[in-house]
C-alpha cells in the first residue's frame, strides 16, 4: 500500500489522533504521553502525518516562519513507527514538509532545524545541505549561531548550550526529539555517532542539527 501524507493545523487534531501518535511512540525508546503530544498542539502550528492503510506509521509537529528573516522549518517532536518501510515513510514526512516549504517561501533557500538524541535521526536530513554539524567540517561563526537561533526557538536554554558541539542539556525530563531508528545501524558513520557519545539521556540532553533545502531542489516537490 502507499503512504499517504497530510498536513494540517494542530487545532485540528482530535484526542483519538492524539492517543494514535502514544501509541505509536510507545514502542520506541522516546515514549511520548498523551499529556505531552497534547501540549504540542500548542506549541506548533502544523502536524504532518503518514499512514498505510489507515493506520499511523510517522508524524511530525512543524511551524513554517522566518527567523531573522530567514525562511525556516521548525520541526518539534516527531516520530517513525519500527517497521520495515520506516525508511519509506520518513522520507515521506520530510518531502511534504518541505514541499509545505515550497508553498510558503517561493524561490527562496530554507533552513530546516530539529532535536534529536539518537544518530538515525539525521537519516531525515538526507536531501538538505551545508547540515551542521557534520564529518569533517568546523562550523564558522554564523553556522554556530543558527544552532543558537534554533535553540531559542526551542525555547530551551541558550546559557548551558555548547555551540560548538550543537549539545543541549535536558531538564530531567522526556526531550522533544525527532525520533528515528535506521535500518541499517552499521551504515551509520561513526563520526556522526560520536556526536552523541556526550548525551546524558536520563537528563533529556539532545543535539540541536540544522540543514538547508535549496529553492531549486523545493521547487522539484511542487
Amino acid at each position: 500500500m502507499a503512504i499517504e501524507v497530510e498536513t494540517k493545523d494542530c487545532t485540528m487534531l482530535g484526542d483519538a489522533e492524539i492517543e494514535e501518535m502514544a501509541d505509536l511512540s510507545a514502542a520506541g525508546p522516546n515514549s511520548f504521553g498523551i499529556g505531552m503530544l497534547s501540549k504540542q498542539t500548542e506549541e506548533w502550528v502544523l502536524v504532518t502525518t503518514a499512514r498505510e492503510g489507515g493506520h499511523l506509521k510517522g508524524f511530525a509537529f512543524c511551524t513554517l516562519e522566518r527567523i531573522g528573516g530567514t525562511p525556516s522549518v521548525i520541526i518539534g517532536l516527531a516520530s517513525i513507527r519500527r517497521t520495515s518501510k520506516r525508511d519509506t515513510v520518513l522520507r515521506a514526512v520530510m518531502a511534504e514538509q518541505l514541499r509545505r516549504a515550497a508553498l510558503a517561501f517561493p524561490d527562496e533557500d530554507v533552513v530546516i532545524g530539529a532535536r534529536f538524541n539518537d544518530p538515525s535521526g539525521f537519516e531525515a536530513y538526507r536531501t538538505l545541505v551545508d547540515v551542521v554539524p557534520r564529518p569533517g567540517h568546523k562550523a564558522a561563526g554564523e553556522e554556530r549561531a543558527w544552532g543558537r537561533r534554533f535553540v531559542k526557538r526551542f525555547g530551551m536554554s541558550s546559557l548551558s548550550y555548547n555551540e560548538r558541539t550543537f549539545l543541549a542539556p535536558g531538564c530531567d525530563g522526556q526531550p522533544c526529539v525527532f525520533d528515528h531508528a535506521s535500518l541499517t545501524p552499521e551504515k551509520i558513520d561513526p563520526d556522526v555517532a560520536d556526536y552523541f557519545g556526550g548525551l546524558d539521556h536520563k537528563r533529556g540532553d539532545v543535539l540541536v542539527a540544522c540543514g538547508w533545502a535549496m529553492a531549486e531542489s523545493l521547487e522539484k516537490l511542487l
